[in-house]
């Protein structure tokens, strides 16, 4: 059973804080029933309390720009000369990136109060305090989660335990050093508690926790403050999550079957479900898309390709990392664009477009003149060197000529997020932590412990199910890491963060990036932390200090 067909939407007279600080305007309501905050949840119900942080959780994950553009993957959807600050960095200011931090409060602020409630305010009869410590560790460890998602995006943040009761304006922040610690803190409290087989499919469990603090001690250790045990206990931590699972037991294809999300390979995923309009708001299927029913046979409410609802491509080094056998790409990537409706006017002189017709095609490698020529009688097609903004030239007496071509962007779009949903609406559970990248964390890990050794099994079982090829690497830089991980976990995991802790940001969106190479410009002291929001630093009345140079 999936935990979010048991989440409730509740009512009450209690406010969820979504950040530190609040508008001091609100509606006095006189509470004419007996509930109040305090009297309205019991044993009985206590569980509500833990189900509206895993609710809470949804919206930081749907952070797209902070998590994908100005990397070395993703780009901003449109021509070189347009601009986006998150992506070129040249103008970033105080109102960008603002997302990541009222989202992942409201999770902190929702994670407090069940911990408050559990601990303070509900009676517990001796024989449910095994489901009091069980409810508190899932609050404890979903915490640690959005703590770890700031202290990524902004460095050190403030850290509140206490459920919030009155406006403040004192807030300060934690460094970046102790922020760290009390994720670990909340993360080591609640592992042993977790249960290794939650009976709801969702629910944090013990591997989950295991796989997040194998990341935070990882990234804990390229830290000034982090030391090399902090690599090699990243390592044990990922090997534990990791546990006797074999990941080639399912392709690569069957992890990502819509009809198989509740599998395995899946150690904690945001759950959405086909009933109910708050469970039917996932929209990452419309995620690196171009407008594909601009094609004749392609419409747009009858499309299971998704409408755009994020301005973003990848880059062409994305698209030349997948090699000939990588099965990959083929559940990546929609190289082929199918009609989904009889399309009876003429296109370019073809007509009676049929369902099932190919509309486009986005070969791998680039075809012979001859070829490109044949198929541009019979359908679109665009070269590997006309992915993104450039514009093909038109090829002589082909029926399909470029220059009539609507897309200004045209680019292979993302397949592994397709919906069943074909209305925007969709309920493709969200994967945060799958055992694939817990053997990229254990490789990254031992990589900066320097036991390449040890490494080189982990990446190599990745590499193995997608290519069949059983050892691939027989040495190891980070670089392999970070391209194994683009192959793997593209859209899936924060590439943004990714970079950062490895220290190639810079590198890499100066080396792959177009518009960034274009007209971006980077500043390490700057740009490898987001701007505190400026209205919480105007709100905090002096004691929220800013990001350097913002």
């Amino acid at each position: 059973m999936k935990i979010q067909n048991k989440f409730k939407y509740i009512v009450m007279a209690m406010g969820l804080l979504v950040s530190l600080v609040a508008c001091d305007s609100y509606l006095e309501e006189e509470n004419k029933s007996a509930v109040t905050a305090e009297n309205y949840y019991t044993s009985d119900n206590a569980i509500e309390l833990v189900n509206a942080v895993y609710t809470a959780l949804r919206q930081p994950y749907k952070y797209y720009s902070e998590a994908f553009l100005g990397t070395d993957l993703f780009t901003q959807n449109g021509q070189l000369f347009s601009i986006n600050n998150l992506n070129e960095y040249s103008n970033m200011a105080s109102g960008d990136g603002a997302g990541p931090w009222y989202g992942n409060y409201s999770v902190i602020s929702a994670a407090n109060i069940a911990i408050n409630r559990y601990e303070n305010q509900i009676s517990w009869e001796s024989a449910l305090i095994g489901q009091r410590d069980l409810g508190i560790a899932q609050a404890k460890a979903l915490r640690a989660l959005a703590y770890f998602n700031l202290v990524q995006q902004y460095g050190g943040v403030v850290v509140y335990l206490d459920e919030v009761s009155e406006i403040r304006y004192d807030y300060a922040r934690s460094s970046e050093e102790d922020t760290f610690k009390q994720i670990i803190k909340d993360l080591e409290e609640a592992i042993p508690v977790l249960e290794t087989a939650p009976a709801e499919f969702g629910r944090f469990s013990k591997r989950a926790a295991q796989h997040l603090l194998a990341e935070v001690y990882l990234t804990k250790g390229y830290k000034d403050f982090g030391t090399t045990q902090d690599f090699e206990t990243a390592a044990q931590l990922a090997e534990a999550a990791i546990g006797s699972y074999d990941i080639r037991s399912q392709t690569y294809a069957q992890v990502f079957d819509f009809d198989n999300q509740l599998n395995p390979e899946i150690l904690f995923s945001i759950q959405y479900g086909a009933e109910g309009v708050n469970n039917r708001s996932n929209n990452k299927n419309g995620i690196f898309m171009n407008i594909a029913h601009n094609y004749a046979g392609i419409s747009r409410t009858n499309n299971p390709y998704g409408e755009q609802s994020f301005s973003a491509m990848p880059t062409d080094f994305f698209y030349s990392l997948f090699e000939d056998n990588d099965s990959r790409d083929d559940v990546t990537l929609h190289r082929v664009l199918y009609a989904t409706v009889n399309s009876p006017a003429s296109e370019n002189g073809v007509e009676n477009i049929a369902v099932g017709d190919t509309v486009v095609y986005y070969p791998k490698t680039t075809l012979p003149e001859a070829e490109l020529k044949d198929r541009l009688n019979r359908y679109w097609v665009f070269q590997p060197s006309d992915y993104g903004f450039d514009v093909a030239e038109d090829v002589p007496g082909a029926l399909y000529q470029y220059s009539n071509n609507l897309n200004n962007v045209n680019f292979p779009i993302f397949a592994k997020f397709d919906e069943r949903a074909q209305d925007g609406n969709g309920y493709r559970d969200v994967f945060v932590f799958r055992v694939a990248e817990t053997h990229l964390i254990a490789a990254e890990a031992y990589l900066g412990a320097s036991n390449v050794t040890a490494a080189l099994p982990h990446i190599n079982r990745v590499r193995e199910r997608a290519t069949g090829v059983a050892n691939y690497y027989n040495s190891l830089t980070i670089d392999d890491i970070l391209n194994e991980r683009a192959l793997e976990l593209a859209g899936e995991s924060n590439r943004w963060n990714v970079l950062k802790r490895t220290g190639k940001l810079q590198e890499r969106v100066a080396m792959y990036n177009p518009h960034f190479i274009d007209h971006g410009s980077f500043d390490p002291a700057k740009h490898t932390v987001r701007p505190i929001p400026s209205q919480e630093i105007e709100l905090s009345d002096g004691s929220l200090e800013q990001n350097p140079k913002y």
